[in-house]
């Protein structure tokens, strides 16, 4: 029971931790330019149009900045679909996964917009929503390994 309740806290304490980073990182990192108030704000309502001028410019861009905005929207999100069905002992399942991460992704866009820091993009919503999803897949990986342990291990005290 006590063993339990420590994973329980390790858990809930490493979700916490990931959610206060990626709020850092988000609206506060001046690495990623969020002390800057830009003159002229720009957002990006259109569907795949970032997507795409990263993948087709991405020599003048650079490949860092290309990875950076594309990859970095996708891993950034990928711990949420992982903690999430983790913290509620499985309870949660692939649509609310997406849900939950859609609606994260979202209301920081949506801030975003609202206070001018970084900038509001569709395609970080589509992005980060695949991280989530992304996630999931690999804690569905993480807990069929798991059980195959347990598995193997109960059937070598046989």
């Amino acid at each position: 029971m006590k063993n339990r309740k420590i994973k329980s806290i390790f858990k809930w304490s490493a979700f916490l931790i990931y959610i206060v980073a990626l709020i850092y990182f988000v609206f506060f990192a001046e690495m990623l330019g969020r002390a800057d108030v830009p003159v002229n704000y720009r957002y990006n309502l259109v569907p795949f149009k970032e997507i795409k001028r990263f993948i087709i410019y991405y020599r003048q861009i650079g490949i860092n900045a290309v990875i950076l905005n594309l990859a970095g929207n996708v891993v950034a999100f990928m711990p949420f679909g992982f903690f999430l069905p983790l913290v509620s002992e499985h309870k949660i399942k692939f649509f609310k996964v997406f849900i939950t991460a859609f609606s994260l992704s979202l209301s920081i866009e949506l801030i975003q917009l609202i206070s001018k820091v970084g900038s509001c993009d569709v395609d970080d919503l589509i992005l980060n929503t695949l991280g989530g999803l992304l996630g999931y897949w690999c804690f569905c990986i993480y807990k069929n390994m798991n059980r195959a342990y347990k598995k193997s291990k109960e059937q070598g005290k046989r």
